[in-house]
């Protein structure tokens, strides 16, 4: 499975510190109703998307301005014949020096062309990762995936 996990990455001209508290204020730029606490180690939070996409995480890994990972213990994807292929999986953003910039790499373990849902999720994660964080870490705001009610095709 190395290697064929889904990765995006983007740079900016932001310290460490302030890329990872964007990345932990998952409320700012992943749409959707996010409940329970989003950055600390061991908490659990779940994300809930109309009836298309529910998924329950809990942080597994937590590095202050490294690295923090996200385990799925559950999840429902009503777009797919599999609606739980994302238990299981994990999401990982890594925070890496770039010169006088800061990298995210961002890596949804588990998520593969295999996956049913790979296409709509690496295409909704794109969005929110190299678009909305990306944002909210520039400018102060995320966005919402482009659409009416800002969730046509939404399958992150």
């Amino acid at each position: 499975m190395a290697g064929r996990d889904f990765t995006v990455s983007f740079t900016v001209d932001q310290p460490p510190e302030v890329v990872f508290a964007a990345i932990n204020d998952v409320r700012g730029w992943w749409s959707g109703n996010i409940e329970g606490t989003t950055d600390q180690l061991g908490s659990t939070f779940t994300y809930r998307y109309e009836d298309v996409h529910f998924s329950k995480q809990t942080i597994v890994n937590y590095e202050p301005g490294r690295r923090v990972t996200w385990h799925v213990d559950d999840a429902t994807l009503s777009f797919t014949s599999r609606p739980d292929e994302w238990v299981g999986t994990e999401v990982t953003f890594e925070v890496l020096p770039a010169g006088a910039a800061t990298e995210v790499r961002f890596t949804h373990h588990g998520l593969i062309p295999d996956l049913e849902c790979h296409e709509r999720c690496s295409g909704a994660w794109t969005h929110f990762v190299c678009d909305s964080l990306k944002g909210l870490i520039t400018t102060g705001a995320g966005m919402s995936l482009p659409g009416p009610g800002g969730g046509t095709g939404h399958a992150s």
